[in-house]
C-alpha cells in the first residue's frame, strides 16, 4: 500500500540543500522550495530516507514527513494558499 507524505525539509548548507533536494525529485513532485508531495510504499520510504541521511547532516539539517494517508481513495488534492497564489513549481524548464 502506497502512503502520500509531505516531505520539508531545512537545510543549513547549500551544497547539502542541492543533493536533498535533488533525492526528493527523484521520488516526488516538489509542492514548494522545500516541500515534496511523495507516494511512497515501505520500501520506498525506507530508501528515500537512507538516502537523505547520507546526504544531509544529522546534528544541523532536518527533514519531516508528514503522512497525508493512503494515496488510493483519498479523492482529488486540494490546495489552497495565503498570500501568494499557489502554483506548480515542477512546469518544465526552457533554456534558449
Amino acid at each position: 500500500m502506497r502512503t502520500t507524505y509531505l516531505v520539508c525539509y531545512d537545510i543549513r548548507d547549500d551544497k547539502r540543500l542541492r543533493r536533498v533536494a535533488g533525492i526528493c525529485e527523484g521520488y516526488g513532485l516538489r509542492v514548494q522550495f522545500s516541500v515534496f508531495e511523495c507516494d511512497l510504499n515501505q520500501s520506498n520510504r525506507v530508501e528515500l530516507e537512507r538516502e537523505l541521511r547520507e546526504a544531509m547532516n544529522l546534528k544541523e539539517d532536518q527533514v519531516l514527513f508528514v503522512s497525508l494517508g493512503p494515496s488510493e481513495g483519498r479523492g482529488d488534492r486540494v490546495i489552497q494558499a495565503l498570500g501568494v497564489p499557489y502554483s506548480k513549481l515542477d512546469s518544465p524548464c526552457y533554456v534558449v
